[in-house]
């Protein structure tokens, strides 16, 4: 359904629609002036007009034999046959009711014969019409003229709409470059305060800016960097792993992150962090890199400070447990009565050691094959003496959970005494018996540790609990916030732990 142009919003629109055609642009009226005067040379009037309907006036943008440029928009023929989707013809204005006192019809120039056709705008917009203007009446204008008059109107209408194309086009171009130039003093301005160091290459890896820091950092203009020019600044022994790392990046699309150290302008290498991401098109394809390089010098100094302070810390605390084992062994000597129960305190004070001296910080040579806070390397360091290889006497089944230090303790003496009572009365004492520990997850919050004894004696509840299965459960249910249940079966002892996710590690 075509859009009513007579409503007040219609019209609002129709003006907006009218004032983008660039009709003021030099060597525009030229060329509507010639298709004026070729509408009326066809209708063999003295006048053609190409006229647009204003707000106020009709303005006159092509005109043949005609002076006036514009007329008041209540006196113009055109606002009426601007709407008129066939065209419109008044052979006498003098015996049209609509016109008969219109200034233009009883003064100059004196119109008699009207006749247009409608300049309507892609959008469907009556914007006014080219017209042919006769002073004397003329009931015989033919149907040939009249369709010569809407030929030469779609003319008119196709340059204004070219016109306006370009127009946007320009202005388009302009926004852009503009916009372009904008975007561009942004990036500038913020790379050059930024702290860090920015730079970025092409696809193809080769850098092509760095700014203002870097150029301070490096002491050398930015030309020295550009290619890879920047490699020349890194330390000889990290050049060959920034290659690598560099070139792999840019040849997967994924992003390169790494440290290495950066000659500074006085001589002096700092470590720097280094990211870069690439930058994509619509289709997915890397067109250029975008990256930062951080200072973290003295972090990684302090951070190395730190974890050599932290390992001497876990050593003299290791060495505490190992003179409180020596204190006991001492007294035991003097007291041999209380050896049964020194005993068993030497090898529990022996078993938090080795529990601490798994979740302390390591260094690459002293961390064990598993993580420095896992659950299985902990029951691997704890259990290594009931067998003399892996799975042997414990297998150890399901999901690996991370532990840390507040867990640690009551964990290793949980399975410490379930151990060592299997090792006494259980099925670590019988040579074919076998224990097997199940950990798995127990819905989104918990943890469930399953200690299965099999193939030793049969096994019944102690009437009087002893020290170690206070110490069990005061672990799992006092420190770790966890429940405990025994089941004393004819194959073997089978005690399951359900201990909270946020017991095990913060």
């Amino acid at each position: 359904m075509s859009e009513n142009w007579a409503t007040a919003g219609a019209e609002a629109r129709r003006l907006a629609i009218l004032r983008s055609y660039p009709v003021d642009r030099a060597g525009i009226s030229e060329q509507l002036d010639r298709l004026a005067a070729l509408a009326a040379k066809l209708c063999d009037t003295p006048i053609g007009l190409v006229s647009l309907v204003e707000a106020d006036r009709q303005r006159f943008v092509g005109r043949s034999g005609m002076e006036l440029t514009e007329t008041a928009r209540e006196h113009a023929f055109c606002d009426l046959g601007r709407l008129a989707d066939f065209g419109m013809v008044v052979p006498d204005a003098r015996e049209d009711a609509r016109f008969n006192g219109n200034p233009l019809v009883t003064g100059a120039p004196g119109i008699r014969l009207y006749a247009s056709q409608p300049l309507r705008s892609l959008e469907g917009a009556p914007l006014g019409t080219l017209c042919v203007i006769d002073t004397r009446p003329r009931p015989d204008l033919s149907q040939d003229q009249i369709e010569a008059l809407r030929t030469l109107a779609d003319a008119a209408m196709g340059l204004l709409e070219r016109w306006r194309l370009d127009g946007r086009r320009k202005t388009e171009a302009a926004r852009s470059k503009t916009t372009l130039y904008d975007l561009e003093q942004r990036f500038q301005i913020l790379a050059d305060v930024m702290p860090q160091m920015v730079w970025s290459s092409l696809s193809s890896g080769r850098s092509d800016y760095f700014n203002r820091l870097w150029c301070d950092y490096t002491g050398a203009p930015v030309e020295r960097s550009l290619g890879d020019g920047w490699m020349r600044f890194l330390h000889p022994d990290d050049v060959d792993q920034v290659s690598a790392t560099w070139q792999e990046a840019v040849r997967s699309g994924g992003s390169y992150d790494l440290e290495y150290r950066l000659r500074r302008a006085d001589g002096v290498y700092h470590w720097m962090l280094v990211r870069g991401m690439p930058m994509r098109d619509e289709e997915g394809t890397v067109y250029r890199w975008l990256g930062t390089c951080t200072d973290i010098h003295d972090q990684k100094l302090a951070a190395d400070q730190h974890a050599l302070l932290t390992r001497e810390l876990s050593h003299r605390i290791k060495n505490i447990f190992a003179v409180i084992s020596g204190l006991i062994t001492l007294s035991l000597r003097r007291n041999p009565t209380f050896e049964a129960v020194g005993g068993d305190l030497q090898k529990r004070v022996l078993a938090l050691g080795r529990a601490h001296d798994f979740v302390r910080p390591h260094s690459e040579q002293s961390r064990s094959a598993h993580s420095h806070n896992s659950l299985f390397g902990m029951l691997e360091s704890l259990l290594g003496a009931y067998q003399a290889a892996p799975g042997e006497r414990v297998t150890v089944f399901g999901d690996d959970v991370r532990i840390d230090d507040r867990s640690a303790t009551p964990l290793a003496l949980f399975f410490h005494e379930l151990a060592t009572n299997a090792a006494k009365y259980g099925a670590l004492a019988a040579s074919d018996g076998h224990v097997t520990i199940t950990v798995a997850p127990d819905g989104e919050d918990h943890v469930v540790l399953v200690w299965d004894e099999a193939g030793g004696p049969a096994v019944a509840p102690h009437p009087a609990s002893g020290f170690g299965s206070h110490l069990i459960d005061m672990s799992i249910t006092r420190q770790l916030g966890g429940t405990l249940r025994h089941d004393w079966r004819d194959e073997g002892l089978r005690v399951e732990a359900r201990v909270p996710k946020t017991m095990m590690a913060r």
